[in-house]
């Protein structure tokens, strides 16, 4: 709202520790092993974390930042609209898709966003459940790139199909001909995963957003803002008995939605094992695919937190603790990603198996083995940089090793798809594989719809949890300081018996 007056939520604040002591190389106090040690910036109270929170969503006023993103993203959510358009009109004929690489981009792509969401689950019920509180400034952001990177997921088998119009008949819905879908193909399996997944990730989401909903109903003054927040809020109005349903439903979402973590992607990789073509007839592929799914979505949330962390000022709820523990995460399942590819190739080789032998070989040092090593590059050599305490806790370089793992994640599912599939057991039916225009246009305009769904989302729906993170304010996790009085409007929602605050 215009006028509101907040203590400055700055990287400079946090380089002050609780007594105003400085930590090792002036970032803020530190554990005794040297890692961050504050979940929240000094001076934070419930007023100003209402106050610095709700402002976004309340004020009309968006820095410059938003629009020039907002207008890219726009823009490439047009080519998408454009390229399926263009589909439906002339079919997947447009595509470079050949025989025998019947599954191109679509799929590549279809893995990779599915992948993406899976930091949201585990960083929002897995985190909550072993009680990590750390988490509680970024699983709101986490869950709705969860249900937006779905979203662009389950639009490329939908396209993949060719005929787009029956897409129900995967559907085992009771008809008059008696018609059932195969349960033996991946394609019905994907349907229920990813089904089962968005929904329960809904419903996490949205729960978590009933008590900021109230929060935001309170402090507006605008009437059809009053009216629709009210709505989502359900009637909430912070009484015991709510909160104590709300925490109770919240671990139960929580609990259902962590072992999707584990199964969704498993689910995915089946699309693959279950064949009978080398390279994809494997055993590590569930894990391995889940490793994966796990270790890019955690490099997406970097890469979007960074930026919105520095343009919307939110360091004192972001904190370089935030950032730390991200980074050892990614560096860890880093490592798993890596140990997963070290097996394949011994996998191959101790099989004895000359099929699987030339596949290991021919990602290597075939017409695509360029994609393998920088896949290498990217995903197993850049990211040993996380082993270093100044990149972890340097968000510019930790954005750069994100960036780079996102792109190897890509090139992962690539080699997967692609450099399996174009040379299989006979050589005769060898072929290439070159993705068209619409290929790239499909994939970016996908890039444009999650990035447009994401800033509308931060423009309408408060991105950090307000209630979570004033659990870390009663919690000590801040420390006061002196600072400027919080508008009456805040401060009568922070003192109020029986209000919106946990």
């Amino acid at each position: 709202m215009p006028g509101l007056t907040q203590p400055p939520p700055t990287d400079a604040v946090q380089k002050n520790g609780a007594n105003g002591s400085h930590g090792a190389n002036g970032h803020g106090p530190r554990s005794p092993l040297g890692y961050p040690d504050r979940m929240m910036g000094p001076g934070e109270t419930h007023a100003s974390v209402a106050a610095k929170i709700g402002d976004i969503v309340l004020d009309g006023k968006h820095p410059k930042g938003w629009w020039v993103g907002f207008a890219a993203a726009f823009s490439l959510m047009m080519v998408f609209l454009f390229s399926i358009t263009y589909l439906f009109y002339k079919g997947v004929g447009i595509w470079g898709i050949n025989i025998p690489v019947a599954w191109g981009f679509a799929i590549v792509n279809f893995v990779w966003w599915i992948g993406i969401g899976h930091a949201g689950t585990f960083i929002s019920a897995i985190l909550l459940l072993v009680f990590q509180k750390w988490r509680n400034s970024i699983n709101r952001f986490t869950e709705a790139m969860t249900l937006f990177a779905v979203s662009c997921a389950g639009t490329f088998p939908l396209l993949h199909l060719g005929r787009q119009w029956v897409f129900y008949w995967i559907v085992p819905y009771p008809n008059t001909m008696g018609l059932w879908p195969n349960f033996r193909s991946p394609l019905v399996w994907d349907f229920f995963a990813v089904s089962t997944y968005f929904t329960v990730s809904l419903l996490f989401w949205y729960v978590g957003l009933i008590p900021d909903l109230a929060t935001l109903r309170d402090c507006t003054t605008v009437r059809w803002k009053q009216i629709l927040f009210g709505i989502g809020a359900l009637g909430w109005r912070g009484s015991a008995v709510h909160w104590q349903r709300y925490k109770i439903t919240y671990l139960l979402l929580a609990g259902l939605a962590a072992p999707l973590v584990l199964s969704v992607h498993s689910v995915v990789s089946f699309d693959f094992s279950v064949a009978i073509l080398p390279g994809w007839h494997s055993t590590i592929f569930p894990p391995f695919f889940v490793a994966g799914a796990i270790y890019s979505g955690f490099a997406m949330v970097l890469n979007i937190i960074i930026p919105v962390r520095k343009i919307y000022g939110l360091q004192s709820y972001i904190t370089e603790r935030t950032l730390n523990n991200m980074a050892n995460i990614m560096l860890v399942v880093g490592l798993i990603v890596a140990y997963g590819y070290a097996t394949e190739a011994f996998f191959a080789w101790f099989s004895g198996d000359q099929y699987e032998r030339f596949q290991a070989f021919n990602r290597a040092f075939g017409p695509y083995g360029w994609s393998y090593w920088l896949l290498i590059l990217t995903n197993v050599l850049v990211p040993q940089a996380l082993w270093s305490r100044t990149v972890r806790t340097t968000p510019w370089m930790l954005f750069i090793v994100a960036l780079f793992i996102n792109v190897g994640m890509w090139l992962e599912r690539f080699v997967i798809v692609i450099v399996s599939l174009h040379r299989d057991f006979t050589p005769s039916a060898w072929r290439m594989y070159y993705p068209t225009f619409w290929d790239y246009a499909t994939f970016a305009g996908t890039i444009g719809l999650f990035f447009t769904l994401l800033l509308l989302f931060i423009r309408f729906l408060p991105m950090i949890s307000i209630t979570e993170v004033r659990e870390l304010v009663a919690e000590g996790g801040s420390q006061p300081i002196a600072g400027p009085a919080m508008p009456p409007m805040f401060a009568r929602l922070a003192d109020r018996p029986g209000g919106n605050v946990p």
